[in-house]
């Protein structure tokens, strides 16, 4: 495991990348027809919703 210490500031800005990316994903996955492309959408907004939870 990796640990990262960040600023305030850079807590901040990843939280907002994070929060942008998710907002995309949920986008895409609305618009993918393939459904194994949509599974492996899904298991990264899984994995990005983790990391943006762990950081509030």
């Amino acid at each position: 495991m990796i640990r990262l210490e960040l600023n305030d500031m850079e807590q901040e800005t990843l939280r907002q990348a994070l929060a942008k990316r998710l907002s995309s994903l949920v986008d895409e996955i609305a618009h993918t027809d393939t459904r194994d492309y949509r599974d492996f959408l899904k298991e990264r907004k899984e994995i990005l919703t983790g990391i943006h939870d762990r950081l509030h």
